[in-house]
């Protein structure tokens, strides 16, 4: 019988090892992962490359996997915001590499990676310094930069529903970046708020197909009746 569910996000993360490349959702906190977050933080794995539209809000979720140490690299759209002091005194101190890309293209390369593209011609970046060392194209009168895949070892991703075989349904903008990351890694970790019986999700209504998803962790929202009885099992 395939079941996807694991008892635990400690148990979702157990085996991410050293130097691995992780895909994390979110889009500042919409859909950001913070259990499995937090999960692999208490797991101890270290000199990771972590890819995301951010670098992290104060100092939970992706900043507080940086201000542990465990992140060497960071592969993000929007590094600075407000309330990015962690990412902040990294960079400013050479404790972390960053490499930016810029939104559109970053989404496009894991898409990319999950569609099995070897490689896009974008106008994106042309002629900024984010095109030095790629190879450039006229075409059709156009200047294009060549971009490449970026594939994860493991996505963390928030979901809202999942079924015992990883089929998954989102809410609202919190989708963001999960559904490509799930089909760009290699081992997809999705918390989700709730699970269901098979055949519950409409088939029109799945987002992410469970051929895409290795393991989800049921983690009901704090305040409800289903996250008061996972808190008094703890």
């Amino acid at each position: 019988m395939i079941n996807k569910i694991v008892d635990s996000a400690q148990v979702a993360v157990a085996d991410v090892p050293d130097g691995a490349t992780i895909l994390i959702g979110g889009f500042g906190g919409a859909g950001m992962p913070h259990e499995l977050i937090e999960a692999l933080i208490e797991q101890g794995a270290r000199d990771l490359v972590v890819v995301s539209n951010n670098a992290g809000n104060g100092e939970t979720g992706i900043a507080a996997l940086l201000k542990a140490g465990r992140v060497r690299k960071i592969v993000c759209s929007f590094p600075r915001q407000a309330d990015s002091q962690v990412f902040d005194d990294l960079y400013r101190r050479g404790a972390i590499e960053t490499e930016l890309v810029p939104q559109g293209n970053l989404a496009e390369r894991i898409r990319a990676a999950g569609a099995g593209i070897g490689a896009f011609f974008t106008p994106t970046g042309f002629g900024t310094t984010l095109a030095e060392g790629k190879e450039t194209r006229l075409i059709n009168g156009r200047d294009y930069v060549l971009e490449h895949p970026i594939f994860g070892d493991f996505a963390l991703i928030r979901a809202e529903l999942a079924d015992r075989w990883g089929n998954l349904t989102f809410r609202k903008a919190a989708r963001n970046f999960g559904p490509i990351m799930a089909s760009a890694a290699r081992c997809a970790v999705v918390q989700v708020s709730a699970t269901v019986e098979l055949g519950a999700l409409d088939p029109e209504a799945i987002v992410t197909p469970g051929i895409f998803v290795q393991r989800v962790v049921c983690i009901p929202p704090p305040g409800t009746a289903a996250g008061a009885r996972a808190e008094a099992r703890q």
